[in-house]
Parts: C-alpha cells; sequence; structure tokens
C-alpha cells in the first residue's frame, strides 16, 4: 500500500493506523451517544444542566472565550448542543467504519480545535474538574495530532468503506 506521499507503508504500520482510527472513531461515537442520551443535553427547552455545551462554553478560559461565553447566552444552545452531538456522531461512524475518512477527519479536527481553543492548558497545575496537570498539551491537542495524522495517511484508502467503493467503482 502507498500513501499520499508516494512512501509503501508495512503490514503492521497499515494495521496501526487503522486501529489508531477505529478507536478515534468510537471514542467520537460515544462521546455523542452519550450526549444524546444524557438528559442535559436535550435542546427541548427544558434547563440545562452543567454538562450541556453551555456549562462548557460558560466555563471557556481560551483566547476565544468571550465568543463561547455569548454562545452559552444566546438563544442558540439548543442547536448548538445539537450540532456537537450530531458532529460526534457522524465524524464516530466515519472514522469507525472508514467512510468518507478524509471528512471524517476534517470533521473531528474542526470539533477538537473548538475543545482545545475553549479551554487551552496554562496553569500548568491541577485545576478544579481536570483528572490531570496539563500546560498547553493536554488529551484533546494529542487527540487532534492523532487524527491529523489519519488524515495524511489517508487510511480510508487502507481499511473501511472507503476502500471497498474505490474498488467497486474501479470494476464498473
Amino acid at each position: 500500500m502507498s500513501n499520499g506521499a508516494g512512501r509503501s507503508l508495512s503490514g503492521l504500520q497499515q494495521t496501526l493506523l487503522v486501529v489508531l482510527r477505529t478507536l478515534i472513531g468510537w471514542h467520537f461515537l460515544y462521546e455523542g451517544y452519550y450526549k444524546l442520551m444524557l438528559p442535559g443535553w436535550s435542546a427541548d427547552g427544558a434547563p440545562l444542566a452543567p454538562w450541556s455545551s453551555a456549562g462548557y462554553l460558560r466555563a471557556a478560559t481560551g483566547p476565544l472565550a468571550g465568543m463561547f461565553h455569548r454562545m452559552a447566552d444566546s438563544g442558540w444552545i439548543g442547536w448548538i448542543d445539537l450540532g456537537v452531538k450530531v458532529g460526534l456522531l457522524l465524524a464516530g461512524v466515519s472514522l469507525l467504519l472508514g467512510l468518507l475518512t478524509r471528512l471524517g477527519c476534517w470533521g473531528a479536527l474542526l470539533l477538537l480545535g473548538m475543545f482545545y481553543v475553549a479551554a487551552i492548558p496554562l496553569a500548568g497545575t491541577p485545576q478544579p474538574g481536570s483528572e490531570g496537570t496539563y500546560l498547553l498539551v493536554n488529551k484533546t491537542l494529542i487527540e487532534g495530532a492523532a487524527v491529523a495524522v489519519l488524515l495524511a495517511f489517508r487510511t480510508g484508502e487502507i481499511a473501511g468503506l472507503d476502500l471497498l467503493l474505490a474498488r467497486r467503482r474501479g470494476k464498473s
């Protein structure tokens, strides 16, 4: 198999890239599913729980914090909640199945980028509500870098429904 740069990948490299894509896809899919099932993520006008996007946006501390705070207090919060859920679900399905993989990677990068800039870890000390101690680099940034690797290596061309569809088109 050859990646976009024309270099050949070993079977182990291909397998590990597909495993990484599958794990990230599962993470996105489950996050979207969980938010869909969580009552606080309802867009039906009920009071929002602190774990909805409103709580997350109000807690934003990054360089775009003012914009995120305004979004939390806007009448659009139900649509924002829905967009987060649907975005997570679609990116997850895409990466898990290897279907429209490049689009799924771009969607995942968009979500991860927004999540990161909302709360760039600058303290370098343990923070309330955080399970670790981070300075600039956190799990969100690392997952974003991993998704960028998946995008660069075109993992949909290694395994998944993208590969099956490409082969089918080639036989037509």
